[in-house]
């Protein structure tokens, strides 16, 4: 007959592995709010301090709290198996999440509970269990002469519970994991730096609870240290220029997946801070991609799962898919909810959204160049396309190009022509495609000044009245030529100087 024997894992050894897992800090206080979410609040304070060097994060939420019972089953490693059944609205998964993003940034984590008018508090210490001499999975219940011996958490108790019916606080410190810096005053500044870089994160994470769409669940206050959070729209959804394309639906297991694909604006449409606040610092060609939100929380943002490759043209293209908490064996969320991987049964159906995108983000990113293009009978400029190759060559038959020739002995013109195609074949497209590709705002033409636009205006108007060029047929020409065809007011008024009015 078989036997068994009771192999419980080292309480301390397994909670030091569990603090590998891969949490960052922004990873793991989004955890925490997740559980606060889930438990309905309306407010959510993220408060820290260095402390004189015993830095401490607390957490707080005015959600439905935790009876004695429920903050002790809240504390068990695997509270909840990840195949049960969950609530449509619940943001948790494998039971792991408070205990796991805490103590992967500090050694001591205390929680704080109110509910029924009763306050409970439990707290998981591992050098407390490591100091004892037969470790087990001992959980510390702290009574409320406990809690009120440690000033902080009574201060967060006073502020955040005595005065509300519910809620809660989780409470970190005995952090051990920030980079230890020279000073005292350089590790504060990095302790600062890390939880303050926290903030955008949180604000794209969850700004569909910062900011609800219509018809979504209420609206959801996240302070730090006061300071309330802003919802970012990795979508940017408002500007005008953002194009919505029709939402696809996929039907898994009975249950939908909403794809929602968006073009953003180019970058001619925005001023240069907005479009730099979109791009994000890894820029608009890595932020590309799928947005996979579960019940409304960012999970993954900026991939193709391999569909496709990021490249220059589709950079503009972001696509919001939406999934239900009951496909998350599908998508292997992982446990720090930051992680997916396309499910296979969708692929199919993604992969032919995705082309039918591809066309509209394309013609976005090209289209300025197009109607500027389509404005100018004499550009200076010409595009040329074959069939293996797009070229860029000087206009001979723009009208400066055609005075030079006109000034200049036949057999010069032939050494101009050659002077123009080392310009064209010295084009610089190496530099111009890494220049655009990172930051193109940025590339600028040389501007021509106001008394360089005067002198060529005089120039044409002198050559075209001497070949017997009537006023009126020289102004309807002069705005088809670069540079004039650029600048039209500019054009205008220096017309009107010159005594030329319309």
């Amino acid at each position: 007959m078989s036997q068994y024997v009771d192999l419980a894992p080292s309480p301390a050894s397994l909670m030091e592995s569990l603090r590998d897992i891969g949490y960052s800090m922004e990873t793991a206080i989004a955890d925490i709010i997740d559980n606060s979410i889930t438990a309905n609040a309306k407010c959510i304070d993220i408060d820290f301090s260095f402390n004189e060097g015993s830095p401490w994060l607390a957490v707080s939420d005015d959600g439905i709290g935790m009876t004695a019972q429920d903050l002790q089953n809240a504390m068990r490693f695997g509270s909840q198996n990840p195949i049960e059944d969950r609530p449509a609205d619940d943001l948790g998964r494998f039971g792991l999440g408070m205990k796991t993003a805490s103590l992967s940034q500090c050694r001591r984590l205390t929680v704080i509970s109110k509910k029924a008018s009763k306050i409970s508090c439990c707290q998981w210490d591992i050098d407390w269990i490591l100091e004892q001499e037969n470790p087990g999975w001992f959980l510390r219940i702290l009574s409320t002469e406990d809690i009120h011996s440690i000033p902080i958490l009574a201060t967060l108790q006073d502020r955040y519970l005595d005065s509300r019916k519910t809620g809660t606080v989780v409470y970190w410190d005995k952090f051990d994991r920030f980079e230890k810096q020279s000073s005292k005053k350089q590790d504060e500044t990095y302790f600062d730096s890390e939880v303050h870089s926290s903030r955008e994160h949180l604000e794209m994470v969850f700004h569909r609870f910062l900011s609800p769409d219509p018809g979504g669940r209420h609206k959801i206050k996240i302070r730090m240290n006061g300071d309330e959070l802003e919802a970012f729209n990795p979508f940017n959804p408002n500007h005008p220029a953002t194009q919505e394309l029709e939402e696809q639906q996929i039907t898994i297991h009975d249950r939908k997946v909403y794809v929602q694909p968006y073009v953003l604006p180019h970058y001619s449409k925005l001023p240069r801070e907005i479009y730099s606040r979109y791009a994000g610092e890894a820029g608009y060609l890595q932020n590309q991609g799928f947005y996979v939100y579960r019940n409304k929380r960012l999970i993954i943002k900026g991939t193709w799962f391999r569909l496709i490759k990021k490249e220059e043209l589709n950079k503009l293209i972001r696509v919001k898919v939406d999934i239900p908490n009951t496909l998350d064996h599908l998508w292997k969320i992982d446990v720090k909810k930051s992680q997916a991987a396309l499910p296979e049964v969708i692929k199919k159906e993604l992969n032919k959204i995705i082309h039918k995108i591809e066309v509209k983000g394309k013609k976005v990113y090209r289209q300025r160049g197009k109607k500027l293009a389509s404005k100018k009978q004499y550009p200076v400029w010409n595009r040329i396309a074959r069939k293996q190759s797009i070229e860029y060559r000087i206009n001979r038959d723009h009208p400066m190009i055609q005075m030079l020739f006109d000034e200049l002995p036949a057999e010069h013109h032939q050494y101009i022509k050659k002077i123009i195609s080392v310009f064209e074949s010295s084009f610089p497209r190496d530099m111009y495609f890494h220049d655009i590709a990172g930051n193109p705002e940025q590339v600028q033409s040389p501007d021509l000044s106001e008394r360089d636009i005067k002198n060529l205006l005089d120039i044409f108007i002198d050559t075209w009245s001497s070949n017997g060029m009537t006023m009126p047929e020289i102004r309807e020409r002069i705005f088809t030529i670069e540079p004039f065809s650029s600048s039209p007011g500019l054009t205008e008024v220096l017309l009107e100087k010159g005594g030329y009015p319309q």
